[in-house]
């Protein structure tokens, strides 16, 4: 066990080095809700592609009441581009009208709260928790997921199971901090296909390398 926890803390240590602490969030935003829409809408999408659509987006609807109001049909021609536009919409729709009717227009912080709403899952409601209230929580998204196994960190392919594996090895002030460092180090080096293993400072910790070294 001491084994595992040295080893988890020198590759926290490599990738402070190299990203530093810095706290960044990639989903632009302006208010908590904004945070929440933006988030719904990155599910099997870039950030990228979800910060074109919400730049125009959030001028149009500047105001919850404007989403929980929308017609559903021209929501999903405004965020068509982001996939699962139909779902997405609803989703959208039910959970601004859920957030002015059951919590006077603010986003919940407690984790059950915001499951509790349409479309929120573990994954988004802890970008909620720890982007916008700090409260420590890890979130996994196929960054996170596909390189906490390479390493070592997590065996299952589970989300749910990979965040309490986690849980368990990565001290809290790392947890938001972790999967910022992990999506920049998976757009930069790992990739899901042909990572670029020769550029990477993690090598000497990733399993699928001695795998096929």
């Amino acid at each position: 066990m001491a084994g595992i926890a040295k080893r988890t803390k020198e590759i926290l240590a490599l990738l402070d080095e190299r990203y530093t602490t810095e706290y960044k969030c990639y989903l632009n935003h302006e208010t908590p809700w904004q945070l929440l829409i933006a988030t719904m809408l990155s599910a099997q999408c870039t950030d990228e592609r979800v910060n074109i659509v919400t730049k125009d987006l959030f001028v149009k609807y500047d105001t919850l009441e404007k989403f929980a109001e929308a017609d559903q049909s021209e929501l999903e021609q405004d965020i068509r581009s982001t996939g699962f536009y139909r779902n997405k919409a609803k989703n959208i729709i039910s959970c601004t009208r859920t957030l002015l009717e059951k919590y006077d227009g603010e986003v919940p912080r407690d984790l059950e709260a915001l499951t509790g709403l349409a479309g929120v899952g573990r994954k988004t409601a802890n970008v909620i928790r720890g982007n916008i209230y700090h409260e420590p929580s890890i979130v996994v998204d196929t960054h996170v997921k596909r390189i906490s196994k390479r390493l070592g960190l997590s065996k299952s392919d589970d989300p749910v199971k990979v965040e309490f594996e986690l849980m368990k090895k990565l001290p809290k002030d790392h947890w938001i901090l972790y999967n910022i460092q992990i999506i920049t180090f998976g757009r930069a080096i790992c990739f899901a296909r042909s990572p670029k293993c020769e550029q990477c400072f993690l090598q000497k910790y990733c399993r699928e390398f001695k795998q096929n070294g």
